[in-house]
């Protein structure tokens, strides 16, 4: 199995929805080191071809993330936001994070509610946070906007937070962004073990870069794929069967059911293998195969993933549940293309 240290390596790269290269070349590298040959798409996406020219199975995960904007200098030295998809503010509050500017200078912060203070508002703890009344504040000497824009600072600048990355020994690991870096974690495990094995197969791994904002998977495969396998988080929750140690199998999300007959081989495949897993609708969800079949992608879709806990927050999956990933996603190359 492909060692932990990458998937801690791939998340100590931040990589927001929208600034997603730096990922993008550690996944190229990554990919070249086991001797595939990965290229970037047009819109800076990874592909990479595990067999032949005309791969007719994509499996997709996507490498980008969470994050904000810089959406207003205001008047008292403080950044007022935009998100950057759907991170759940009451779990980013207090959270340090990392100003990126165009001139590639990084300054540090702090998300916090306005007027944060109890000692100063006795409604702190019942404010509901929104954007309209959260900022960062900058760990600078700063007190007005020109003090801002005199460091470099502008409208549009990345924000991206920390991850407060924990593998522990329990097989936990606890972190913001499994979702979705444990799945890119699983495309690396499996062109790990064909390189490994000295196997090739009619399989293109592809890592989506806007997920997030609803069109990664819209595009950029190869004219020859047939099925789409997407490796995303799994769902937990009070009304979910998921579990962080097993494969959840989406039978349906937001935007409507996955392909039948696609996922009745993989339950098939998962009960032969003894591989731990379960079957779920995730009612508020969606995913880049949900994208591509809105985009009118003409493919059998499918969607797999490690149970996730706390989506959107700080989040927590196990190695079994990535491993039973793996398996299932190795399970079916085998059964399609040949293989142990």
């Amino acid at each position: 199995m492909l060692s932990y240290d990458v998937l801690r390596d791939l998340v100590a790269i931040d990589s927001p929805t929208g600034y997603t290269q730096q990922a993008c070349e550690f996944l190229l590298q990554t990919l070249q080191q086991m001797g595939w040959q990965p290229e970037l798409t047009n819109k800076g996406a990874v592909r990479c071809v595990l067999g032949n020219d005309a791969p007719s199975l994509s499996i997709a995960a996507h490498v980008d993330t969470l994050g904000a904007m810089v959406a207003k200098l205001r008047p008292d030295g403080t950044l007022g936001i935009a998100k950057l998809g759907g991170p759940l503010l009451t779990s980013y509050e207090a959270e340090y994070c990392r100003i990126y500017t165009l001139d590639d200078k990084i300054y540090t912060g702090t998300l916090l509610l306005n007027n944060p203070s109890v000692h100063a508002n006795n409604e702190a703890e019942s404010t509901r946070r929104t954007v309209q009344n959260m900022h960062i504040r900058i760990d600078e000497v700063v007190s007005v906007a020109t003090d801002l824009q005199d460091l470099g600072i502008a409208i549009g600048d990345i924000i991206a937070f920390d991850t407060r990355y924990q593998e522990l020994p329990s097989g936990y690991i606890k972190s913001r962004f499994m979702d979705n870096k444990a799945g890119c974690f699983v495309l690396l495990a499996i062109a790990e073990r064909l390189a490994r094995e000295q196997r090739t197969a009619p399989v293109e791994l592809f890592f989506s870069n806007y997920e997030e904002v609803g069109h990664g998977g819209t595009c950029g495969y190869a004219p020859t794929i047939e099925e789409l396998l997407v490796i995303d988080m799994g769902v937990l929750g009070y009304d979910n069967d998921g579990e962080e140690t097993h494969c959840s199998i989406c039978v349906k999300d937001g935007s409507g059911p996955y392909d039948y007959a696609f996922r009745k081989r993989l339950v098939t495949l998962a009960r032969q293998h003894n591989i731990p897993h379960k079957q779920d609708v995730y009612v508020y969800y969606s995913s880049d195969g949900s994208a591509a079949l809105a985009a009118g992608q003409p493919f059998r879709v499918a969607l797999i993933g490690p149970g996730v806990a706390a989506s959107h927050g700080m989040e927590r999956t196990h190695k079994k549940g990535i491993q039973a990933t793996v398996d299932l996603c190795m399970a079916y190359i085998n059964s399609q293309f040949g293989g142990n």
